[in-house]
């Protein structure tokens, strides 16, 4: 039996942004969306807090389907789909 729960996709990317500040974590999260394919999946690790709370709304509101976010220790994981309109 596979150990991830049949509901969780496979990320395409990872990217571990626990430890750097806003606004720098969105900015990395955005360069990194660029360089990937309309419809593909990022994972993001996040620190609790400002990141949290700014990212998964700054990718959202640039179109990107913020698919989910859970907790994960001391730090989330917030899984995004790369917007198909490019």
């Amino acid at each position: 039996m596979s150990e991830s729960p049949a509901h969780t996709p496979t990320a395409d990317e990872e990217l571990d942004l626990r430890g750097v500040i806003c606004p720098y974590n969105f900015v990395k999260t955005k360069l990194k969306l660029e360089t990937m394919a309309p419809g593909q999946l990022l994972l993001v690790h996040l620190d609790d807090g400002d990141p949290i709370r700014n990212v998964p709304r700054s990718v959202s509101d640039d179109g990107h389907d913020v698919l989910s976010q859970e907790r994960a220790e001391q730090s989330y994981r917030v899984m995004i789909r790369k917007r198909l309109d490019e």
